[in-house]
């Protein structure tokens, strides 16, 4: 379910990004929930990270590996 939402701009910078928007076939609205999901992500990224992280629990070296140790082909 889609939300509306009031922000305020100065006239100059909304007539801009209209435009801009314009050429680049969409609307400021698409342009603002690109945005918006831009935003977001990196914090679901990490989020997703930890939860992963946190099921593989299983898999524990065991040991601590030295530098040489780690370095090993």
């Amino acid at each position: 379910m889609l939300k509306n939402i009031t922000l305020s701009v100065d006239h100059q910078l909304l007539q801009l990004a209209r435009e801009k928007a314009a050429k680049e076939n969409s609307t400021l609205n698409a342009q603002f929930r690109a945005w918006l999901e831009r935003y977001v992500s990196t914090d679901r990224k990490l989020i997703d990270y930890d939860t992963l992280m946190a099921q593989v629990t299983y898999a524990q070296p065991g040991k601590t590996f030295c530098r040489d140790e780690m370095n090993e082909r």
